[in-house]
């Protein structure tokens, strides 16, 4: 009934089977289409979602109103914008479905009763804000220290869909880089 991919998102080493069932049960599948929004700039999240196919991703516009991606997230992933589900402040970012996605959302209210009744689910989502932290501390360190070429190859070991699924537009800003060094990258890699 449950995907593989909604248990593996819970698996932690405390959690029990029983703890996983009584989590998945509160998720809802959802379906969006490709270019709908899960989360508007603007908006105060209330939910967050772990998607099971398709590719989402999170962009701002900075000081110009240039589009800059912020993330891209693939299946098995949870997607979230922590400062506005947890502080309960409007968001920065948007969130919005590259492709058709099939997700499964729960409700912030949701998950805090099962944080409160289950020891292990708190345990978890110590460990998911602190592996989250240490992405976002590496993904600034990698922006100074790597060179675009680096940056590159990085991301296309750690999530190799974003390149079969996204816009190279959308990847460029990611990466910091223009569209027209993204593809003299691509161009010197593919003659190597």
């Amino acid at each position: 009934m449950y995907p593989d991919k909604l248990r593996l998102v819970y698996q932690y080493p405390t959690m029990s089977y029983a703890d996983i069932d009584r989590i998945i049960e509160r998720h809802e599948k959802v379906s969006f289409k490709k270019g709908d929004l899960l989360l508007r700039e603007g908006q105060i999240s209330d939910c967050y979602f772990i998607l099971e196919e398709g590719i989402a991703r999170s962009f701002v516009h900075d000081y110009e109103g240039n589009d800059i991606s912020t993330n891209f997230f693939c299946p098995g992933e949870v997607v979230i914008e922590v400062a506005s589900i947890f502080h309960h402040i409007p968001t920065q970012e948007n969130i919005v479905c590259i492709t058709d996605c099939t997700l499964w959302k729960i409700k912030l209210e949701q998950f805090q009763d099962l944080f409160e009744t289950i020891p292990a689910l708190a345990e978890w989502g110590r460990a998911w804000m602190a592996y989250q932290l240490l992405i976002t501390k590496k993904r600034a360190i990698d922006i100074i220290s790597l060179s675009a070429i680096d940056r590159y190859k990085q991301l296309l070991d750690e999530k190799p869909l974003i390149f079969q699924q996204a816009p190279l537009k959308h990847i460029a800003t990611f990466l910091g880089i223009t569209d027209t060094s993204l593809s003299r990258i691509r161009k010197e890699l593919v003659s190597k």
